[in-house]
C-alpha cells in the first residue's frame, strides 16, 4: 500500500512538472513568432527575416528586385585560358554572365497595365550585355542588377551550351557566317582591314518565344531554326559558346531570310 501511494505522488509531480515545462515552451515559442507548437489547422504563415550585407552594411531582410529588375551573382573573373596559359592583371577575362538569385515581379504594359511575365527564375545562368547592369557587393560576392531586356541568352546547367542555351522574348540566336572574314582567295582579314564591320549573316540556331502585345497574347517570331539571315551591321550582341561565335539578334533588326 505504501508503495501505491509513494508512486502515486512520484507520478503527479512529474506530471505537475511537464505541464509547467509545456507551458514555459508555448510561452517562449509565442513570443518569438514560431508556429512550432500550433495545431497544423492553424498554423499561419510567417515571414522569414534573414540579415545580409548589401555594400558593407547589414540590412534586414533579403534583397529582393522590383518592377523588371534581375539580382544575378557574377560569374567569377577567369584567369587562365582554355589552353592552361595564366592571365593576369588587365588581362583577365571578366565574364558578363552568373546565376540568377532573385527577380522582381515584371513590368507592366504602360497602356493596357497587363504584366509582362519575367523570362528567367532563380537558378537559371544568364549571360548580358558587356555595359549593362549596376554591379552591387552583395553577401560578400560581386552582383548586378540587369533588367530583364538585357538578357541575351538564358541556361541551365552550371556550364553555357548550345544545347542548354534558349534565348528570350523576340530573340534569335545566329550562329554567324566566318566566311565573311575571309577573301574570295580564302585569306582571313585582319582585323586592322576590316574597318570595324562584322559578319552580319548567319544560320538561326535558337529563336525566342516572341514579345508579348499589350493584349497579353504572343506575337511569335517569323523565323525558324535553320534559316539563314540578314541583320543590320553592328545590331547583334556577340556570344561566346563552347569557343563558337554567335550573335543574338532581335527579330526588328533582321532585314531578310533565305
Amino acid at each position: 500500500m505504501v508503495v501505491l501511494l509513494m508512486a502515486k505522488t512520484l507520478l503527479t509531480r512529474d506530471i505537475k512538472t511537464m505541464t509547467k515545462l509545456s507551458c514555459c515552451l508555448l510561452a517562449l515559442a509565442a513570443a518569438h513568432g514560431c508556429n512550432a507548437f500550433v495545431a497544423p489547422g492553424n498554423a499561419r504563415a510567417t515571414d522569414v527575416r534573414l540579415d545580409a550585407k548589401l555594400e558593407g552594411r547589414d540590412i534586414d531582410g533579403v534583397l529582393t528586385p522590383t518592377n523588371n529588375f534581375v539580382l544575378v551573382k557574377v560569374a567569377d573573373i577567369l584567369d587562365e585560358t582554355e589552353g592552361g596559359i595564366l592571365l593576369t592583371g588587365s588581362a583577365k577575362i571578366k565574364k558578363t554572365e552568373g546565376k540568377v538569385v532573385a527577380v522582381g515581379p515584371g513590368r507592366t504594359h504602360q497602356e493596357s497595365g497587363l504584366l509582362f511575365p519575367m523570362p528567367v527564375v532563380a537558378g537559371e545562368g544568364v549571360v548580358y550585355g558587356k555595359y549593362d547592369g549596376t554591379e552591387i557587393d552583395y553577401e560578400s560576392g560581386k552582383h548586378t542588377l540587369i533588367q530583364d531586356t538585357d538578357i541575351l541568352v538564358k541556361f541551365t546547367g552550371d556550364e553555357l551550351t548550345l544545347e542548354s542555351a534558349d534565348v528570350v522574348s523576340d530573340n534569335v540566336l545566329v550562329k554567324v557566317d566566318a566566311s565573311e572574314e575571309e577573301t574570295a582567295s580564302g585569306l582571313v582579314i585582319a582585323a586592322t582591314a576590316k574597318k570595324g564591320s562584322r559578319p552580319s549573316t548567319g544560320k538561326v540556331v535558337k529563336v525566342g518565344p516572341g514579345r508579348m502585345a499589350a493584349n497579353g497574347e504572343i506575337m511569335t517570331v517569323d523565323i525558324a531554326v535553320d534559316d539563314y539571315v540578314k541583320f543590320r551591321d553592328f545590331a547583334g550582341n556577340e556570344v561566346q559558346i563552347s569557343g563558337e561565335e554567335y550573335a543574338v539578334v532581335r527579330m526588328t533588326d533582321i532585314l531578310a531570310k533565305f
